[in-house]
């Protein structure tokens, strides 16, 4: 009887031996990274993220978005990590416009696998999204269309916000997001990067074709500096995450099957 046992232990080990050279996928798959967090930028929160968790979620993903005060890059830092920080495992963190900054700061957290950079910022040690901006300007920023507070914080002229930030959401959608702007201190922008995780850690970035508040040639300039895996969304507006939720939903789960590789 006991070698009946044993016998029947060594077929089941071997047979998950042989499946596991016969199936490359197999031992893959139990190196996914399977937890996503997602940070969003400047004047909007982090529901226009919802179309890309809807697709994380129902590929199998644990899904979970900062909520940032915006009012200083030290706050939303700190909100990100804290986030980090209540996690069971490792993550792809994913950062959107000026949320790319703020992933570049916090991605040195251990828990942090990789970076997705989606329309985003990606300064290096020093450097401040601000001064990178200026490498090559944005359609924005020859407009005078970004307001000022009398405390210093900022909102896209609500009228301009469609066509500058969301041109290819449609109408209804993009003027709501305009008068629900998040207003952001000014003093985010010149938020100092310390020590950048993409230094250390592999990243992604999708550049938006058709991006006015940060110009395309910046995040391509971001990317190949960071020896980034990167793809374009041709014609697509800042609003990508929204527009276009089932290619940068793809991008992250690349980086998840990939990471680790």
């Amino acid at each position: 009887m006991r070698l009946a046992v044993i016998r029947s232990r060594l077929s089941v080990y071997f047979a998950t031996a042989i499946l596991s050279i016969a199936v490359p996928g197999l031992q893959a798959q139990k190196t996914h990274i399977t937890n996503i967090v997602l940070v969003h930028g400047a004047w909007v929160d982090g529901s226009g993220w919802k179309p890309v968790y809807d697709i994380l979620i129902k590929d199998g993903y644990t899904v979970t978005l900062v909520q940032e005060p915006l009012t200083s890059f030290a706050e939303d830092v700190a909100a990100t990590r804290r986030v980090l920080a209540a996690l069971n495992g490792r993550c792809i963190l994913v950062g959107h416009s000026y949320g790319g900054s703020i992933i570049t700061e916090a991605g040195t957290d251990s828990h942090v696998a990789a970076l997705v950079y989606i329309a985003a910022h990606m300064p290096d040690a020093g450097e401040n999204e601000a001064e990178e901006g200026k490498l090559y300007p944005s359609v924005v920023s020859k407009a005078s269309v970004i307001v000022t507070t009398n405390d210093g914080f900022t909102y896209l002229d609500r009228s301009a916000f469609p066509m500058y930030f969301a041109a290819d959401l449609p109408r209804e959608q993009a003027v709501y997001e305009a008068q629900s702007q998040i207003m952001t201190s000014a003093s985010v922008f010149k938020g100092v990067i310390t020590t950048p995780a993409w230094r250390s850690k592999p990243s992604w970035m999708l550049v938006a074709a058709d991006d006015k508040i940060i110009h395309p040639d910046l995040e391509r300039f971001y990317a190949k500096r960071a020896h980034s895996h990167v793809a374009e969304a041709a014609g697509a507006s800042h609003s990508v995450y929204e527009s276009r939720p089932e290619q940068v939903a793809a991008m992250i789960e690349d980086a998840a099957q990939n990471a680790q590789k």
